[in-house]
């Protein structure tokens, strides 16, 4: 009985191949994901609702894949970092504005709940809720603090652009 294996024999962990990985944009694999949720899940409840329900959750099934195709045709590659200005000033100022109106909410239920309570005594009671608020404004004022000290640098216009520009404040 011979134990010990052959040197010289190959294995088959050597013949193996693997097929490559297909690379897709993240786009469309969020357009593919929703559609295999999505769809079965209509399909399921579609029978169960009455004509006109059915008719708009069929409808607003089919705008959602005309809206999923036509992002995930968009190149994330191809938006440049100042078209996405205007967008991080909204989610700061979206974290900033919600922080704020959450602890004036907050402060409303609080001394609606308890008018017995001191300030401070209802503050400790909802500590933690104060805090997650107060962070989420600190976040969304980092957000806007960071896109106020980015470098401005526009993006730069064509050759084509510029000469119609250039011929525009000749006619003037």
């Amino acid at each position: 009985m011979d134990l010990e294996p052959e040197k010289n024999a190959p294995s088959e962990a050597e013949n193996v191949e693997f097929a490559e990985p297909i690379t897709r944009k993240p786009l469309e694999i969020l357009r593919d994901a929703e559609a295999l949720l999505r769809r079965p899940t209509v399909a399921a409840i579609v029978p169960l609702l009455p004509g006109k329900i059915r008719d708009r959750l069929e409808n607003a099934s089919d705008v959602a894949d005309n809206t999923l195709n036509e992002l995930a045709e968009i190149d994330i590659d191809e938006i440049s970092d100042w078209e996405l200005r205007p967008a991080r000033i909204q989610v700061g100022l979206s974290f900033v504005g919600f922080g704020a109106l959450m602890i004036i909410l907050l402060l409303l239920y609080s001394s609606i709940l308890h008018p017995e309570q001191s300030a401070i005594a209802q503050v400790g009671e909802y500590w933690y809720q104060y805090v997650w608020f107060v962070c989420l404004g600190v976040a969304g004022m980092f957000v806007l603090g960071r896109e106020a000290m980015r470098p401005v640098q526009r993006r730069k216009r064509s050759k084509k652009r510029k000469n119609v520009l250039l011929d525009d404040e000749d006619s003037w």
